[in-house]
């Protein structure tokens, strides 16, 4: 599977933007997600969508303010960033998973993983 990711870019504080990853290859995706990385800091879970029946899952730091959504017929799974702080500023990376888990997104052990996108934030 290959994730590919755009969208990043600059934006001012309390601004929006929509990250958009595109999923290629043959092997079957169960979950998609987004990451992000700032400088100096883990890999922290943003959020993720179950291909099959949308189930959403959002990290504490995201809640309210981003949305996850996807387009099974286009391969493609977005992020929509909303009320941006400084603090999002990283790089922002797409991933899938195989694995299905009933009603469950997990955080970690996802399998591919896309190159990051930057998302910078300015005050």
């Amino acid at each position: 599977v290959q994730l590919q990711a755009s969208g990043g870019g600059l934006v001012q504080a309390g601004g929006s933007l929509r990250l958009s990853c595109v999923a290629s290859g043959r092997a079957s995706i169960a979950s998609m997600g987004w990451f992000r990385q700032a400088p100096g800091k883990d890999r922290e879970f943003i959020a993720g969508i179950q291909r099959n029946g949308g189930i959403t899952r959002y990290g504490d730091a995201v809640k309210g303010r981003f949305t996850i959504s996807k387009d099974n017929a286009k391969n493609t799974v977005y992020l929509e960033m909303s009320s941006l702080h400084v603090e999002d500023t990283a790089d922002y990376y797409c991933a899938a998973n195989r694995l299905h888990y009933p009603g469950f997104i997990p955080t970690t052990g996802w399998h591919y993983w896309g190159r990051g996108t930057l998302v910078t934030v300015s005050s």
